[in-house]
């Protein structure tokens, strides 16, 4: 059984998930609008991906025998000044997810909870992996400097071509991968 800490802090992280996948989504609809369909492709994955986080944090409550509580979740940032300000946002986003991860860790580690603790281990690389990618996303928008075709290039390059990249590592997520 679950340490009921590391369950109560699991069920607020599937919130967290959810509103990610909410911000990808916005974010993702910015680029559409802009006619940016590279950028737009890259956060609607995202999207998927967080949701999918959510998911796999669900089924694990429910292998555990522990709640679930599927939470609402506030309206994501829509409104953005320039093709920056969606990445910027990710990349905080990306860190702050990775900062409630590893207190998720440590909390499962503090009760005793090894079942848990091994279970964030996964999300713990996960998260090195996105605060990188984002980052790197990031310096590439921020040096286009106004011509955001640049970007596309970089994200058909560097993005392109990638399978459907499962993870065969990764936590199952309830429903089955979408």
């Amino acid at each position: 059984m679950a340490a009921t800490r590391f369950v109560e802090r699991l069920n607020e992280q599937i919130a967290y998930e959810f509103a990610a996948s909410q911000q990808y989504i916005a974010n993702a609809v910015y680029y559409d609008a802009e006619t940016l369909p590279r950028l737009a492709a890259f956060f609607y994955a995202q999207a998927l991906e967080e949701r999918n986080h959510a998911m796999m944090m669900v089924r694990y409550l429910l292998d555990a025998d522990a709640d679930v509580a599927i939470p609402g979740v506030t309206a994501p940032e829509a409104g953005f000044a320039d093709v920056v300000a969606p990445v910027a946002l990710a990349l905080e986003q990306e860190r702050r997810v990775s900062d409630q991860i590893a207190a998720l860790a440590g909390i499962a580690r503090e009760e005793g909870d090894f079942q848990s603790e091994q279970f964030m281990q996964w999300f713990l690389k996960e998260q090195v992996e996105e605060v990188a990618s984002i980052s790197a996303l990031l310096k590439v928008v921020q040096r286009a400097d106004g011509s955001p075709m640049a970007i596309e290039d970089y994200l058909a390059r560097e993005h392109g071509g990638r399978g459907d990249g499962a993870d065969p590592t990764a936590p199952t997520a309830a429903g089955g991968a979408v």
